[in-house]
C-alpha cells in the first residue's frame, strides 16, 4: 500500500507505494539553466526495480564543485548534493536529506564511474557515464498529465483536524457553475504521500481529480500529516488516526456552498480502502457512496505474507528462498503480537533476525536484501505504532456496518493487494452486514497502481507510461455519477 518495494523480499510490508531512494521528497535545489554542468548518467537497480539517476556536476569559481541528482523514474528533480569531491580517479557525494553517499572510480579518460551507492543501511553496485548531449538524458513521459488551463476551477485549501490539532492542506478542483456538486475526498495508501499520491514520477490522484471534475464531480485530495503543507507527525499515528484526517476533509466539504453535502462520498486507494470504510462507519449520514481502489479484505499480517510471495516468485525468487523468508516473517509477527513492550520487542526480533542471517550465504543475503544494518531499520520500522496497527487490524467487521453504497476496485494483476484474497473477503463482510447496493470488480490486465500491466511487478510502475487506466476512470465516474 504505499511503502513500496523497498529492497526485493523485505520483513515488512511493500504495502503500497513510497519511493525508494527518495523516501521523503526534500526541497529541490534552484539550478541556473545558464551554468555549464557536467551530466552523468546511471541507474541504480533495487529489487528488480530499476531507477535511472542523473548527476549534475558544476564547478564553482574558485574551483569546488557542486551538484543535483535526478532520480528520473521516481520523478524527484534537482535533489541537493550537500557536497561532492573528485580527487584523482576518486569521486565521493553525499546527500543528507535522503541518507545517501556514492563512492566510486573513475575509468582512465574520466567517462566513466564504477562505484558503490549506500543509503539504509544497503550498498548497491551503481555506475555513472558522462553524457555528452542533452539528448541522452532520460526523461520521464507521463502522457495522461493534464495540461493548464483546466476546464474547470483549482483552489488550494487549508482545514482543520481539531481532534489531532494539525492542518491539513490541499487541492480542490470544483467544475464550471455554481454547483451544489457531488463530490469526493480521496484517500492514499501508506506512507508519507502528497496530495497527488506521486510515486515514480506518477501522480494518479492527479489524474483521478482531473477525471473526474470534468465529469462535474468535485474532488479534494490534500497532503498527508506532515508531507508538503500539511504539520503534524506521522510518525506514531496509526490508520484510525488517518480516519480523522479524511473526516476532517469531508467536513470541511460540508462548508463549501458549491458542494451538495448530501452527495459527498470517498474514494481510497490501498490503506486508503481500509481507512474509508471507517469514516463510513464513524459518520454513516454524512457519506453518501464510497470506492475502494485496491483495498484490503483481510488483516495486514494475511495480506503481507501473500503480497511478499508473489512478488518474490514474480521478481525470480527461488520457491526455497521464499519459504525461508516467508518463516521469518511469520516468526517476527509472532513477537511484535506478542510482545507490547518495545524494548523487550526489539531484542527478541533482533536476536531471531541475526540467528537467521548468520544461516544464510553470502549470495543469499544479497538476494534477500539483508544485512545488519537492514535488519536495524527494518526493526525501527514493524515498532512503530502504525505497523502493529495495520498487522492485526481486520477490515470485516467494519466493512460489514457499512451502510452506503461501495465500489470496490482491484486490477487482477495487482500483488500487493491480491483479488483473490481480498476480493471475496470484501463481498463476504458486506453481505453479512445485509449490504444491498454495492459492486465488486477485478480488472483485467491491471496492477496496484491501476495501470495496465504484463505482470503486475513493481518493477514495472516506473517503467509503464500510462498513470491510471482509463477504463478504470471511466467505471468510477459512471459508478459515481448513477449514484
Amino acid at each position: 500500500m504505499h511503502d513500496a518495494t523497498k529492497w526485493l523480499v523485505v520483513l515488512i510490508a511493500v504495502v503500497l507505494v513510497g519511493l525508494l531512494i527518495v523516501t521523503k521528497k526534500p526541497e529541490p535545489v534552484k539550478v541556473s539553466r545558464q551554468t555549464p554542468q557536467e551530466i552523468w548518467q546511471g541507474a541504480l537497480e533495487v529489487g528488480g526495480i530499476k531507477l535511472r539517476l542523473v548527476l549534475k556536476i558544476t564547478k564553482n569559481p574558485d574551483g569546488t564543485l557542486r551538484a543535483t541528482l535526478d532520480s528520473v523514474d521516481q520523478g524527484a528533480m534537482n535533489l541537493p548534493v550537500d557536497s561532492i569531491v573528485i580527487e584523482g580517479k576518486t569521486m565521493r557525494f553525499i546527500m543528507k536529506s535522503i541518507g545517501g553517499s556514492y563512492e566510486g572510480t573513475l575509468n582512465e579518460d574520466k567517462t566513466e564511474v564504477s562505484g558503490t551507492w549506500t543509503q539504509s543501511g544497503q550498498s548497491l553496485p551503481l555506475a555513472f557515464k558522462r553524457v555528452t548531449e542533452q539528448a541522452q538524458v532520460p526523461q520521464l513521459q507521463r502522457p495522461q498529465e493534464p495540461k493548464k488551463p483546466y476546464p474547470y476551477r483549482e483552489e488550494d485549501v487549508v482545514f482543520a483536524n481539531p481532534d489531532a490539532g494539525i492542518t491539513l492542506a490541499g487541492t480542490l478542483t470544483l467544475p464550471k457553475g455554481p454547483g451544489p456538486f457531488p463530490a469526493v475526498v480521496l484517500i492514499s495508501g501508506s506512507g508519507p504521500q502528497d496530495r497527488d499520491e506521486t510515486v515514480f514520477g506518477h501522480r494518479p490522484f492527479l489524474i483521478v481529480a482531473d477525471y473526474l471534475t470534468r465529469q462535474g464531480i468535485a474532488v479534494l485530495r490534500y497532503d498527508d500529516r506532515g508531507v508538503g503543507k500539511s504539520t503534524g507527525d506521522p510518525t506514531n499515528a496509526t490508520s484510525a488516526d488517518f480516519a480523522t484526517d479524511a473526516l476532517s476533509a469531508v467536513r470541511y466539504l460540508q462548508t463549501r456552498k458549491e458542494i451538495n453535502p448530501k452527495k459527498i462520498g470517498l474514494i481510497g486507494h490501498s490503506e486508503g480502502g481500509l481507512i474509508a470504510p471507517m469514516v463510513a462507519v464513524q459518520a454513516p449520514d454524512e457519506i453518501a457512496f464510497m470506492v475502494l481502489l485496491a483495498g484490503p479484505g483481510v488483516t495486514g499480517e494475511e495480506l503481507i505474507l501473500l503480497q511478499a510471495e508473489l512478488i518474490a516468485r514474480v521478481s525470480g525468487v527461488s520457491e526455497e528462498l521464499i519459504a525461508q523468508n516467508l518463516a521469518i516473517q511469520r516468526r517476527v509477527f509472532a513477537v511484535v503480537k506478542a510482545k507490547s513492550d518495545t524494548i523487550e520487542a526489539e531484542r527478541e526480533i533482533r536476536d531471531l533476525l541475526l540467528e537467521e542471517l548468520s544461516r544464510l550465504s553470502e549470495e543469499e543475503r544479497k538476494v534477500l536484501g539483508l544485512s545488519e544494518a537492514a535488519i536495524e531499520a527494518q526493526i525501527k520500522q514493524i515498532l512503530l505504532p502504525w505497523f502493529r496497527y495495520f498487522l492485526t487490524y481486520d477490515p470485516r467487521p467494519t466493512l460489514s456496518q457499512v451502510r452506503c453504497p461501495v465500489l470496490a476496485l482491484t486490477g487482477e494483476k495487482d500483488l500487493q493487494v491480491p483479488p483473490s484474497q481480498n476480493l471475496p473477503e470484501i463481498v463476504k463482510a458486506l453481505e453479512a452486514g445485509g449490504s444491498r447496493e454495492y459492486a465488486v470488480i477485478k480488472l483485467a490486465g491491471l496492477n496496484h497502481l491501476f495501470q495496465t500491466s504484463r505482470t503486475g511487478s513493481p518493477s514495472e510502475y516506473a517503467q509503464i507510461e500510462e498513470t491510471f487506466s482509463p477504463k478504470a476512470l471511466e467505471m468510477i465516474s459512471a459508478w459515481i455519477v448513477r449514484r
